[in-house]
């Protein structure tokens, strides 16, 4: 079961995440060598699950006065 869930899992690039977080890369690589982004390694490079971008800004909301 673990492994079907695994299989449906989106996986972004760190240039993607950049775009849709409105981002540099690097901020990007600071968030995941920070932990604040779960990262998967890939060669040289990381791919972010992309429900781990949206829960990140979902739980990142501030309101403000």
């Amino acid at each position: 079961m673990a492994e079907r869930q695994l299989a449906e899992v989106r996986f972004l690039t760190v240039a993607e995440v950049a775009a849709i977080m409105r981002v540099s890369k690097m901020t990007v690589y600071r968030m995941v060598h920070g932990g604040d982004l779960p990262a998967v390694r890939v060669g040289r490079s990381f791919r972010v699950p992309e429900d781990a971008v949206h829960d990140y800004l979902r739980n990142s909301y501030v309101e403000t006065a």
